[in-house]
């Protein structure tokens, strides 16, 4: 998901011990610790949690959440196969696939 100009919002600092879990994230594998929300992990390994599928003339805008807490609702991620979920307040899962991209989130 990260690439050479692309670094995670997020760095972790402690509770590196929990084990490790791989989720996919637009088709990529991208490692995660058990107990870490969705967002932590795409923070942590990306510049975004995804495309602002509003933006104007075409242009997709990078999101990464703006409360944290769950009340603003712009950390919605698309999850592959249908449906979504808040990023900030729903937790990583063994074999988790997701998409960024845009479209519709909810």
């Amino acid at each position: 998901m990260s690439t050479e100009s692309e670094r995670g919002q997020f760095q972790r600092l402690s509770e590196t011990g929990r084990p490790q879990i791989t989720i996919h994230v637009d088709g990529e594998p991208v490692t995660a610790l058990a107990g870490d929300t969705v967002m932590t992990a795409l923070l942590l390994a990306g510049a975004r949690l995804r495309e602002f599928e509003f933006g104007g003339g075409g242009r997709r805008d990078a999101r990464a959440g703006f409360c944290l807490m769950g009340a603003c609702q712009d950390c919605w991620v698309n999850v592959e196969g249908g449906g979504s979920l808040r990023a900030c307040t729903s937790y990583v899962s063994e074999g988790l696939r997701l998409t960024t991209g845009g479209g519709e989130a909810r």
